[in-house]
């Protein structure tokens, strides 16, 4: 059975599995994470109606690069849930390893929300479809909300 975070005018489902991390949220940003068991992790930012998608994700992509060195950004975009998202896949070396990241903005009538998920490759392949599911049901959770496009 799925846990269910709703807090932040957001809802999503996680696995039970996962470790939430409130602390963003409770030191009174509007931000939360879920890390796997395995270290990859899935987090969604909610900014003002006035933050612009586009920069937002551009943002994401400057701040990976000043982290990791020879980092590579594809633009993407994705529909999920009726919705269309703006973003950056990322692909970048961390500890000898090959990782991946996604970056994905959405804007609506009532805010901008930034979703961003980053593994190392093998795990990211295993759980690509769990992150998947965690944004759709954010998505859906912003539709009951009445937050949708």
């Amino acid at each position: 059975m799925p846990a269910k975070f709703e807090r932040l005018g957001i809802s999503f489902q996680y696995p039970d599995n996962w470790t939430l991390d409130e602390e963003d949220a409770l030191a009174g940003r509007s931000a939360v994470t879920v890390y796997s068991p395995g270290g990859a992790f899935w987090s969604v930012v909610v900014h003002p109606r006035s933050a612009d998608p586009a920069q937002l994700a551009e943002a994401a992509v400057e701040a990976m690069k000043q982290e990791y060195e020879g980092l590579e950004a594809a633009e993407a975009h994705q529909s999920l849930a009726g919705q269309d998202m703006i973003g950056y896949d990322l692909n970048f070396y961390y500890l000898d390893l090959t990782n991946t990241a996604q970056v994905r903005c959405l804007k609506t009538g009532q805010a901008v929300y930034t979703v961003f998920c980053q593994a190392e490759d093998r795990e990211f392949a295993a759980i690509e479809n769990v992150f998947l599911a965690m944004t759709v049901s954010l998505l859906n959770g912003l539709k009951d909300l009445g937050c949708g496009q």
